[in-house]
This record gives C-alpha cells, structure tokens and sequence, in this order.
C-alpha cells in the first residue's frame, strides 16, 4: 500500500545531532597515550566538539557529508581506517540510512581504537578474543545490553566486509559471540490509569491523537504521518501506508470514542495543511513535541511517576483486545507485526484464561478439594 502523492517526512526518520565519540570514550580507550589524544581528538572534532562531544552535523547524510566523514577517519590514523572508508561508501552505495551508517562508524571507530590501544596494528591480527574483549570493555563501562549488543553487530558486519575482501582470517566469523537481550514484556496502563489520562485532555487535537493510539494500536510514528484523506469516519478505517517498520501498509479501524475525536479534530483543522496533524507552518507534528504533550497530560492527572510513554498506549490497545477474546492472528494484523512471535509476547502478558484457570483451581485447594474427584479430564 503506497500513495501516489506526496508524503510528509515521517518524524521518526528525523536526523539530529548524534554524538560520535565523547571524551569519556577517549579517556578510555587512550588512558595512558597523551600524545595520542590530541590527534585524536582533533580528527574527529572539526569544530563539531559541543561539552566534549563529536557529532556529525544535523542534516542527511548527503554525498558530501559522506567526504567529511572520510576525510575525519582519515585523520585518525587508525589500523583499517582505509576499510573502514570502503565500507561505509559501500552502505551509501547500498542506500543505508544516515543513522546506520553513523551507528556503524561510531561502533567500529571504537573498536578500532581499541585495538590500536592494545596494539593491535594489523586487521589480519584480529581474533576472536579481541572482539570479546572489546565487548567486556563496553560492558565495563555501563552501557545497555542494547547498545553493547548493537556495537557488537556493527563491528561482525565490518568483519564480513573486510572477510570478502580477504583482509582477515574466516575463522572470525565461524564462532560469533552473541549477546541474548533481556525480554522485556510490553506495560500496558490500567483501565483506570487511562480514565483519569483522557478526563484531562482538554485540546481536541491532542485527544484526538491519544484516543488513536489507545483504540487502534498504532505507532506514534505512523499516527503523526496520517493525511486528512487516510482517514474515513464514515467507514471508520484508517489507512495506515508503508514506512520505516510497516512494510506493506494495513488498515485499521475506529472505535466510537476515536471517531468522535477525530471528527471533532477535522472541523477544527486548517484545511489546507497537508498532514493530519500538524504543528509549526505546514509540517507534521514531530515526535519530541507528541512526547512533551503526552507527559504534560501524565503530570496533570497524577501519574508522572508511573513511568508511562506514549508507546504505553500501544501497548495498552494490544492487552485490552487479547483479554476481549480477539484472536492473536487479527491483532498481528491490526499491530502489523511481520512476525507472529512479536504478537506472542502479549499473549504472555494478558492471558486472562490462564490466570481464571489458576484461581479456580487455587479454590478448590484451599478448600482441601485435592483428592483428583474435581479434575475436568476425568
């Protein structure tokens, strides 16, 4: 499902200032070479330092961006820097976004330093046990399973571009070392957390929004994406189109309370404004401003210390259809998820049967009913 018009940027793709490397990491990786430091530093600042901080510039990564970070490696002087280079003109080539090619450069320049640290001055010299301990090293330093899991990534898909260029051993990429994140079950809000929420959004286009998230299940990223025209009250379905993590476009559908908000939202609405919901001049309203709304709400009926996001509300939809009875291959749909695994995990959360089934039983123990006469599969 695509549009034939043009499409509003969506504000989760929005490219801002993402730090590089901080002096933090530097002290790290160089505790005892000062005279290294300095050059460095200097490679990667290119008057982008901010409190000690490298980032890329706040804009696309366009080709000649792509050069300032060339010639930014270049100047490290760092083993491999020369792959390094290739392989991220390879993902430009290959149309990677700008935030993995940055991810990708931030993970394997670390690692690159840290071998050159441990005097590793060969890419051919690279061992298992040199990944492992650069992993231990970004464990050590307090970092998320997340963010040591996804630097882990970025270097073993480098590993794989420098193996085709035979430029180290194949046996590196036999025996990967692997990093199991921990589950994390989706929170969804208690029905009387989510009343006292909506009896105080006052503003017609902020209820109307929270209203979608809570009743269709849809992304904050998509919800914001919406035109006036992917919208029909009369059918009450949303027309959700593809984009970053919806593939191939779905529908969704409007409880009443929904289609009331966005009706109510439609008659106040500037017409000629292309998106949906839109914030300053002609743009879509972007995340950041959807995320301030929302916690704005939350310390206003009391629950800023619930820990409550906007995705919350998500995940609020999803629990409150499976303990309706709706069967987990709609919701997949209705979620888009690709895979029905992701769907399972809220199967986990709120299986209502499950937990009937268990004070039932807990009954007739309690009572001393335990003889077997009570045992349905008799």
């Amino acid at each position: 499902m695509t549009r034939t018009e043009r499409i509003p940027p969506n504000p989760n793709h929005y490219v801002g200032n993402h730090p590089l490397i901080n002096s933090d990491q530097l002290d790290q990786y160089y505790p005892e070479s000062e005279d290294s430091r300095p050059a460095f530093r200097s490679a990667f600042n290119d008057a982008s330092f901010h409190k000690g901080t490298a980032h890329f510039q706040p804009c696309p990564l366009s080709r000649k961006s792509l050069e300032r970070a060339i010639q930014q490696i270049s100047a490290a002087e760092l083993a491999g820097g020369e792959h390094l280079i290739g392989y991220l003109q390879d993902q430009y080539r290959r149309n990677c976004k700008a935030a993995t090619i940055r991810s990708a450069a931030t993970a394997i320049c670390l690692f690159l330093v840290f071998l050159k640290q441990r005097g590793i001055g060969k890419l051919e010299d690279i061992r298992r046990q040199h990944i492992g301990a650069f992993i231990e090293c970004e464990q050590d330093r307090g970092l998320k399973v997340a963010s040591v899991r996804q630097k882990l990534q970025n270097v073993y898909a480098f590993m794989r571009y420098l193996s085709r260029e035979d430029r180290v051993v194949p046996e590196l990429l036999l025996r990967k070392i692997h990093l199991k994140l921990p589950q994390r079950l989706p929170r969804a809000i208690p029905a009387e957390d989510v009343m006292k929420l909506l009896s105080v959004v006052d503003h017609v286009r902020n209820r109307a929004i929270i209203l979608l998230l809570l009743r269709t299940g849809m992304r904050i990223g998509e919800v914001l994406n919406l035109q006036p025209t992917d919208v029909d009250l009369n059918e009450r379905t949303v027309k959700i189109y593809e984009g970053e993590k919806n593939a191939t476009g779905r529908v969704v559908y409007l409880s009443e309370d929904a289609r009331q908000a966005l009706a109510a939202w439609l008659k106040l609405r500037q017409a000629y404004k292309p998106s949906l919901f839109y914030g300053q001049g002609h743009h879509n309203l972007c995340y950041n401003a959807a995320r301030v709304m929302f916690k704005k709400y939350l310390h206003k009926a009391g629950l800023a210390d619930k820990g409550y996001t906007v995705h919350c509300l998500r995940h609020t939809c999803a629990t409150e259809l499976l303990n309706a009875g709706m069967r987990i291959e709609c919701l997949q749909q209705l979620l888009g998820h690709s895979k029905l695994e992701v769907t399972r995990i809220y199967a986990r959360l709120t299986d209502k049967t499950r937990e009937q089934e268990y004070f039932k039983a807990m009954a007739i123990i309690e009572a001393g009913g335990t003889d077997g006469s009570d045992r349905c599969d008799h």
